[in-house]
């Protein structure tokens, strides 16, 4: 189990440097992240809304140790949003943030965090598009969906994200799954103990298919986020059997992962949301990618060896 590994190895700081340090880790990084700023990222939104994609933003960094770093993440997010209106792209280009960079785990941390976020939503709101809270390690998400709660009060459209290997997600799903809400599912990409989430893979993939059934069959917008070709089939068939037309759901992929599926699932007519990150701080989000996919670590793993 490889996965576990590299999660670990994500937390630490001697990993961290020699990973940063290795000649071809830019060019391998770029594969997933696009840009450092937003001066590089808007050509980017602008040019996969012109293939007919949506987009998801995300601006990455999550060692927030200070109130400051937490107001500089919100003020980064406003900065994009600025950057996004001219284009015009409504909800074809939204948020995702995650509330530990707004200052969730910090003393104080809920309140901040609720705080920080809400600017945030109120730009996107005035652009015409919303923002989809990320789900993170089982210890947040109290938190995260009191404050998606509240936020939904003033923005119903805000969004949240499942994780299909915590057993807690199929009755979060039932309450989620109602009219106005939009729900992103997802497999899961934290270390977590068995106490509270499944470890072997056929069991999140059947974990997944139970609680995305649910989804499907409720009142809310689900949005699918996975690059399994079977678990994509599957999220068809459901969508089909619960009469749900082609704008009623969406599926979503990592920028830099399985990029003919995304333009192929377009061009039939789905709703496909590319979760687009950018910034410097992209060590955490880097290696979360090659933890959920082996073939991300393969290609990395080449990558050094022939180029490095």
């Amino acid at each position: 189990m490889l996965g576990p590994v590299i999660l670990a190895a994500s937390r630490s700081d001697r990993m961290r440097r020699l990973v940063s340090a290795a000649p071809v880790t830019k060019q391998v990084v770029d594969r997933f992240i696009p840009g450092e700023d937003v001066d590089e990222i808007v050509p980017i939104v602008r040019d996969l809304a012109g293939q007919g994609l949506e987009l998801t933003m995300d601006v990455v960094g999550e060692d927030i140790t200070t109130p400051e770093q937490a107001e500089a993440a919100r003020d980064a997010y406003l900065e994009l949003i600025d950057r996004l209106k001219p284009l015009e792209l409504g909800t074809r280009a939204e948020m995702s943030v995650k509330l530990s960079m707004f200052g969730q785990a910090l003393d104080g941390g809920h309140e901040l965090a609720a705080k920080n976020v809400r600017p945030v939503v109120e730009a996107a709101a005035e652009i015409g598009t919303t923002v989809t809270l990320d789900a993170e390690d089982h210890t947040t998400l109290d938190s995260m969906f009191a404050i998606h709660e509240e936020l939904r009060k003033d923005f119903p459209g805000t969004g949240c994200v499942i994780q299909a290997y915590l057993f807690r997600t199929e009755a979060d799903a039932r309450r989620l799954a109602e009219a106005g809400s939009r729900v992103r599912l997802v497999k899961g990409a934290y270390k977590e103990p068995a106490e509270v989430a499944y470890q072997d893979k056929h069991e999140i993939d059947k974990a997944y298919v139970r609680v995305l059934r649910t989804l499907m069959d409720g009142e809310g917008y689900p949005m699918v986020g996975s690059h399994d070709p079977r678990l994509i089939a599957i999220a068809q068939d459901l969508a089909h059997r619960a009469g749900r037309k082609p704008d009623e759901y969406e599926f979503q992929m990592l920028y830099g992962i399985r990029g003919e599926e995304q333009h192929r699932l377009a061009a039939e007519g789905h709703r496909m949301r590319v979760y687009t990150a950018y910034g410097t701080d992209w060590y955490g989000y880097f290696m979360r990618r090659l933890a959920e996919k082996p073939a991300n670590l393969r290609f990395f793993a080449r990558s050094m060896v022939s180029k490095g």
